[in-house]
């Protein structure tokens, strides 16, 4: 246990544990009308090694905060083998960082987060990652009005104030785009060249087989692996994450919402869209039982959302920067947004891209997009 002007930073584990660090998540966003409470079962079962294979093997922590007995604020801690077999940065990372408006409950966490780090050999500590790169990360620092899409975080304005006063650095900015109010996703100056492109006769563009659905999730993982491969933070999707992904997914997915691209009979890309499924849960305060569920099945399935978020899309490196490559890309977003358009679609979002990700945020942007959220990865020397 640490104590730090009056907070006490302590660890917890085992489902008690994990019930307490999720309800301690709550408690800076009770009069914010943006918050979404994300659906316990779900933080529940990320938080839980026994089903999150990015915590197998992986030396993690879950700390709470609390003054005079109650709680304030809570950090995780994870030190990320596959991420260190990748990039050999010496780095650990925190995640799930929720604190009270007050610079000591971020201090205390967030030193509690460093001693950690220390405490596994590190020299160096990076986030939020909650719990890695391919899940939920960064730190909401523009966008706060608007409330956060499917399995992207939130935060409150003075998050990032207490975060960089105990001395962490921004290491890379994220985006998320909105569109609204877009017919014509393919810029008219654009519509010749993806028609030429995609007129090869070696192309060909499909929806996902769902008889084959655990297959053509290996081949998006596959696809995604190799597009993404020199991307800033880059961690590969195991086996083991395809299976967990592929039980996640696929009672929400629906057939038209998953696109796979192939070039001369390979995959050559794919793109992916979930509906905003916190479009459904907003009054479930993170509760499914004992009635939410069927309201969230009705909601999802027969009222039908009128939000989406594409959270991922790759073209194989081969392909990047080629016009056919391109061509997948605005023709993928043409035809999955225009397809939830047709069902009651209103608004989407893309995310995240990197900041530093200029050719893919010129076509998004092109294509009506527009930046209105900006997270952030901060990382500390130790």
């Amino acid at each position: 246990m640490k104590t730090s002007v009056g907070v006490k930073v302590a660890p917890v584990d085992g489902a008690a544990g994990r019930k307490a660090f999720i309800a301690a998540g709550k408690i800076p966003y009770k009069d914010d009308p943006c918050f979404v409470p994300p659906l316990e079962l779900e933080v529940g079962s990320r938080l839980n090694p026994a089903e999150n294979p990015t915590l197998k093997d992986a030396p993690h922590r879950l700390f709470i905060a609390e003054r005079d007995g109650v709680p304030v604020g809570r950090i995780a801690t994870l030190v990320n083998r596959l991420h260190l077999d990748t990039h050999n940065d010496d780095t650990a990372h925190f995640g799930f960082l929720d604190g009270i408006d007050d610079p000591d409950v971020f201090s205390a966490l967030l030193s509690t987060a460093e001693d950690w780090a220390r405490s596994q050999g590190h020299s160096r500590i990076a986030g939020p990652f909650s719990f890695s790169v391919n899940e939920e990360l960064g730190l909401l620092v523009e966008g706060f009005d608007t409330p956060p899409y499917f399995l992207m975080p939130h935060a409150r304005p003075w998050y990032k104030t207490h975060v960089e006063a105990a001395g962490y650095h921004k290491a890379i900015d994220l985006y998320a785009l909105s569109y609204r109010n877009v017919k014509d996703f393919i810029p008219e100056k654009r519509k010749r060249f993806v028609d030429r492109a995609l007129s090869n006769p070696k192309v060909k563009m499909r929806h996902a087989d769902f008889s084959r659905f655990n297959e053509e999730v290996r081949v998006a993982v596959d696809i995604f692996n190799d597009a993404w491969s020199e991307n800033w933070g880059f961690v590969p999707f195991t086996e083991a994450n395809a299976e967990h992904m592929t039980s996640e997914l696929r009672p929400i997915i629906e057939k038209y919402n998953f696109m796979i691209c192939e070039y001369d009979g390979e995959p050559a890309a794919f793109a992916l869209v979930f509906p905003n499924i916190n479009e459904a849960i907003r009054d479930f305060d993170g509760k499914l039982l004992p009635f939410n569920w069927a309201k969230l099945l009705y909601r999802l399935k027969v009222k039908g959302l009128s939000q989406a978020r594409m959270p991922l899309m790759g073209v194989r490196k081969k392909f990047q920067g080629k016009p056919i490559g391109l061509a997948f890309a605005y023709k993928m977003i043409d035809v999955m947004q225009s397809d939830n358009m047709k069902r009651g679609l209103q608004s989407s979002e893309l995310s995240w891209i990197l900041e530093t990700n200029t050719p893919m945020l010129n076509v998004l942007t092109e294509m009506g997009g527009e930046i209105y959220k900006t997270y952030r990865i901060y990382e500390k020397a130790l």
